[in-house]
């Protein structure tokens, strides 16, 4: 989150949890509570909040209000609400965002007094669930990012793993169970005071607006037992939390070995690279595990493909066969997939004055995006191009 760093007193407590959960995988954390409304900790989650920027929430309190207010006095009644156990989360406002496809998905925008909150503890649970994550997820984690996940992808293309299942989950964030959830944040955790908090997290209300501005609440989410709000901080560390299970027990059953197979995901999206005939075999596997994780294989975007005679789409990026006109040849690479490239024409289109539009450049240039080259045009506007850049490096 952000740019900041991380203060030294935290940044201790960070690497202790990390190290013992390291050290003994069967440890279960007793007392953390009181760790998530230490007043460091609570400060560095506001910090973080802070820098980037949330939107307004329910409650329509942002930062400026807080700091009129008085931001020790405000964590001081935050970390007396959570020591006291009367801190209860308000509802969620839900806004609805343009997806990649064209859709629209929903996000959950949380108060201020929540976001702190849940920021605060992921700060202390993260080192130890990080320590059990597998190498095969790639999302939400330090030190790790899509760029790598896309590497590794190509890395087993070439060491022949090139029967590949793409696949796609029915809306994975949606679809988590609660008490399957809980159980796999109660390996690690005792302290009931955090799984508490954590499940009162997941069963938010949610406000929603609709076209003539009239207002409903929705308690979805606590009557269906189902769903983490994206959106929200907590939900990259419980969605990775709950796909390591998919991982683990594809190590478990011996697959990985007998299919040759590789996984490689981030968040929801999913790709297993197989040696030859293998995919088949895979792909119902793979639905048989997702069912008894209660997740559904969205069957419509989920498909078999053999490279480098097909190609597949995974994380903005297109895999197969590339022609090269300097080698004459045409190897298995990849490159940014045609979606990536028109929404990042758009968004540079978006910042360049309506002058411009439509007329020729006086000169072109390649600029890197997502680690392929697009022409895109040279402007008097130094802006756009590192605002190019600069959304390279996020997707990246």
């Amino acid at each position: 989150m952000g740019n900041l760093s991380t203060p030294n007193r935290v940044q201790k407590l960070q690497m202790a949890l990390h190290a013992k959960a390291k050290v003994e995988a069967g440890y279960r954390f007793y007392a953390l509570y009181d760790k998530i409304y230490r007043e460091d900790v609570l400060a560095h989650a506001y910090a973080q909040c802070r820098s980037n920027r949330g939107a307004p929430d329910v409650d329509r309190q942002d930062f400026a209000e807080v700091e009129a207010y008085g931001v020790q006095r405000w964590f001081g009644e935050l970390a007396l609400a959570l020591r006291q156990e009367t801190c209860r989360p308000d509802p969620i406002r839900r806004v609805f965002i343009p997806n990649a496809n064209g859709k629209l998905r929903p996000l959950g925008i949380s108060t201020l007094r929540d976001r702190v909150c849940m920021t605060a503890a992921m700060l202390v649970l993260e080192p130890i669930f990080e320590a059990d994550l597998p190498p095969e997820q790639y999302a939400y984690r330090p030190g790790r990012n899509a760029q790598q996940a896309v590497i590794e992808v190509v890395e087993r293309l070439h060491q022949r793993h090139t029967d590949v299942v793409d696949a796609d989950l029915a809306d994975y964030f949606g679809s988590i169970p609660h008490a399957d959830l809980m159980f796999s944040l109660a390996r690690r955790i005792v302290d009931r005071r955090v799984l508490h908090l954590i499940k009162i997290w997941l069963e938010f209300a949610v406000e929603e607006t609709d076209h003539r501005g009239r207002k409903t609440r929705t308690t979805e989410a606590k009557d269906s037992r189902r769903g983490i709000p994206q959106g929200s901080s907590v939900s990259p560390l419980l969605a990775n939390i709950y796909m390591r299970g998919f991982v683990l027990a594809w190590k478990k059953f011996g697959l990985e070995r007998s299919l040759g197979s590789r996984i490689v995901t981030y968040a929801h999206d999913l790709v297993i690279l197989c040696k030859r005939g293998k995919a088949e075999e895979a792909l119902s596997r793979l639905r048989e595990i997702m069912n008894k994780l209660a997740l559904t294989v969205n069957d419509g975007k989920t498909q078999i493909c053999a490279v480098p005679e097909g190609e597949f789409h995974f994380l903005g990026f297109t895999f197969g066969r590339m022609s090269s006109a300097i080698r004459g040849q045409a190897p298995m690479s990849m490159r940014s997939a045609k979606k990536s490239i028109r929404r990042m024409v758009e968004k540079i289109h978006a910042l360049t004055p309506s002058r411009w539009h439509g007329k020729r450049p006086r000169s072109w240039w390649a600029e890197p995006i997502y680690g392929a080259f697009i022409d895109c045009v040279s402007i008097p506007c130094r802006s756009v191009c590192a605002e190019t850049r600069r959304e390279s490096r996020q997707r990246s």
